[in-house]
């Protein structure tokens, strides 16, 4: 009944988990100036094309090419954050399994 408490391991774990927080941060932050830097350069290539457009159908075709090629980059920017997510959580989850053993 007197077993002394051992306290080291969690405090470990608190500290790895508060690692794996601000590890999670920052790959965000560095995917928001990524992801910024995409789309200011995507729009920035995407008006010098619009310079060059003559005709209602070009315009049409190039307003279709664009959104898809936009809808494209946002969703693997969607996804590079989804994997940051998934990365922090799975090693969150694996430092809270590590306490119960």
């Amino acid at each position: 009944m007197n077993a002394p408490v051992d306290f080291q391991k969690p405090f470990e774990a608190v500290k790895t988990l508060m690692t794996i927080q601000a590890d999670a941060i920052s790959k965000s932050v560095e995917q928001q100036q990524k992801s910024g830097e995409e789309l200011t350069n995507f729009f920035k290539a995407e008006a010098e094309k619009a310079k060059e457009l003559k005709t209602p159908e070009d315009i049409i075709k190039f307003n279709i090419d664009a959104n898809k090629a936009l809808f494209e980059l946002m969703k693997a920017q969607g996804e590079a954050f989804t994997a940051i997510a998934n990365s922090a959580r799975e090693a969150a989850m694996s430092e809270v399994a590590s306490l119960t053993k």
